[in-house]
């Protein structure tokens, strides 16, 4: 019978649950959750296609059907409610003689051209018909073609592959909502088309058809024929694009980003990331990057590694931030970084600006002209604020200057004559007179920059793919993402290097080796933060202490 218990975040509400067996298991679930997520839940899956969590469900694929005792006829269990004490047959002799006569009607005119097919590895045809298909084909016909069709934007369509579940159809009415794909003639001529030639260029998310298409029907223009599915590594991580913060997945070969796809989180971008972000990998490749830690300026500058390593370096680094701030001729620090470095990083820049008396700590973003947002999910959209972090900048103390290209603003940090240190900013519009005047200039970065011409130490930092860490999102939602590619050569996170240096300036015996370590220091010294930890942000992240709004502006 059914029954409520109590939820797990402690709220006095209570969640109503039926109890069901399936497969000769007892199941208790929420109630109205479908037989197909009810088994699910005990590590059973039922083929389906039609079926996507974030669509309406047409229950029209007929592969997900199962026995339901009672029942006159196979229940597609994917709009099926679990009750109380029903009984559930998934393996079936019935469910299963159903589903290998519709896998065998699907196999009809599919071109079996899985080696060169992009979804090959990722494709449930593949799976489903080495699960319960038919060991031979019986069909003699020759097959339909229908050959291949540009959707325009970054979407190609294979009519031979496609199975119909119109998952594509449905993203594009009651997400995107943006009707621009239908099902055009019927019966075994029916075929995915667009309307009217207008195809899907100038849409802003129709990358997540290719995200949702289970077989290899629609697929990328950027990823075709680039990769193997099953040569990819997969790394949790979030989207550095705009401060909305979707999660995301790097797929890696070769030390190379090779796409970018989304990851379910519910509390920030349900199932669905958009194609500004989808697109905006290319520069976590950028082949010039700074390798070794160098000292000295202009033409006598000299790689520490050779000699001395980064030990030796820092060392040179702290012993002269010292002596300018005792001796009073270093004045306020001036820092410049960038909106898309982590937590970590900002923290160890602020401590090390702290510990050297003080001073201003700023930052640039570039910000689009509006949002873009994704009408049938509307907490999700490309964001104005155009990088990871801007709002975890402003919660531990950095204040954004210049202008919306990100660009201008730094005239006083360019003429200071006291400590100047960079971090991140690549300061594409200042020209190598950049820190001239600057008793100390300091400049960490993944690569290197014109204005680091008169740096007294160019310090290598890896970049957000390359570490572990946490950026704040528009919500206030703290999230973790992880590394995904080696470093190249020497370089160290920022937050190693900086707190290393504020340690020393601090007097501190240790300093943070693990990003956990940092974040832990980082939220104990942080009102805003007060409270999280590293391993209680999970998979889905927390949010801050302070109130945010969700428009963000």
């Amino acid at each position: 019978m059914s029954q409520s218990t109590p939820q797990a975040n402690g709220n006095d509400a209570a969640v109503e649950t039926v109890t069901l067996t399936i497969d000769g298991r007892e199941v208790t679930v929420p109630k109205g959750t479908t037989v197909l997520k009810a088994a699910e839940s005990v590590g059973t899956e039922v083929p389906h296609y039609c079926f996507h969590e974030g669509l309406s469900s047409p229950a029209m694929c007929r592969l997900c059907l199962v026995e339901v005792e009672g029942a006159p006829k196979l229940q597609p269990s994917c709009v099926t409610q679990a009750q109380d004490g029903q009984v559930v047959r998934t393996q079936g002799d019935q469910a299963l003689r159903q589903r290998r006569g519709v896998l065998e009607f699907y196999l009809v005119n599919h071109p079996l051209d899985c080696p060169i097919c992009d979804q090959s590895g990722e494709c449930h045809l593949q799976d489903y018909v080495h699960e319960e298909g038919r060991d031979h084909g019986r069909s003699r016909e020759p097959k339909r073609v229908f050959g291949r069709d540009d959707f325009g934007g970054d979407v190609l369509f294979y009519g031979d592959r496609c199975v119909m579940c119109t998952r594509c159809v449905r993203f594009m009415n009651e997400v995107e909502q943006d009707p621009r794909l239908t099902v055009v003639e019927r019966g075994n001529r029916s075929v995915i088309d667009t309307f009217f030639e207008e195809g899907l260029d100038g849409t802003h998310w129709s990358g997540n058809v290719v995200d949702i298409c289970p077989v290899g029907a629609l697929v990328s223009k950027d990823f075709l024929y680039k990769q193997r599915a099953w040569d990819l590594d997969h790394t949790p991580s979030i989207c550095p694009s705009c401060s909305q913060g979707c999660n995301i997945s790097l797929h890696t070969r070769d030390n190379l980003v090779q796409r970018l796809k989304p990851r379910k989180n519910l509390d920030v971008n349900g199932h669905w990331m958009c194609d500004h972000g989808r697109h905006r990998y290319e520069f976590m490749n950028r082949p010039d990057r700074l390798t070794e830690p160098l000292t000295g300026r202009g033409t006598a500058r000299t790689p520490s590694s050779a000699s001395r390593g980064w030990r030796a370096a820092l060392t040179d680094v702290v012993d002269r931030a010292r002596s300018l701030a005792e001796g009073g001729r270093g004045g306020r620090v001036m820092a410049v970084m960038s909106p898309n470095a982590s937590n970590e990083d900002i923290g160890a820049l602020v401590e090390v600006v702290d510990a050297l008396g003080g001073g201003d700590v700023v930052y640039r973003m570039a910000r689009a002209d509006d949002e873009i947002v994704l009408k049938g999910y509307p907490s999700l959209a490309r964001r104005r604020d155009l990088a990871a972090n801007g709002h975890g900048a402003e919660l531990l103390g950095a204040t954004r200057v210049g202008d919306d290209d990100a660009t201008g603003g730094l005239e006083a940090v360019a003429d200071h004559d006291g400590i100047v240190i960079v971090l991140g900013d690549e300061l594409d519009d200042q020209g190598e007179d950049f820190g001239r005047a600057a008793a100390l200039y300091l400049y960490l970065g993944a690569h290197p920059s014109e204005a680091a011409t008169h740096a007294d130490a160019v310090l290598p930092t890896t970049t957000f793919a390359e570490q572990e860490g946490t950026f704040t999102n528009i919500q206030g939602r703290v999230q973790r993402f992880r590394q995904g590619l080696r470093a190249p050569g020497s370089a160290r996170p920022a937050w190693l290097i900086l707190g290393a240096v504020a340690a020393e300036l601090s007097g501190r015996e240790t300093a943070p080796t693990s990003a956990e370590e940092a974040f832990d220091a980082l939220a104990g010294r942080t009102n805003a933060l007060a409270g999280l930890t590293w391993d209680g942000l999970g998979s889905r992240g927390a949010l801050v202490n302070e109130t945010v709004p969700l428009a963000g502006d």
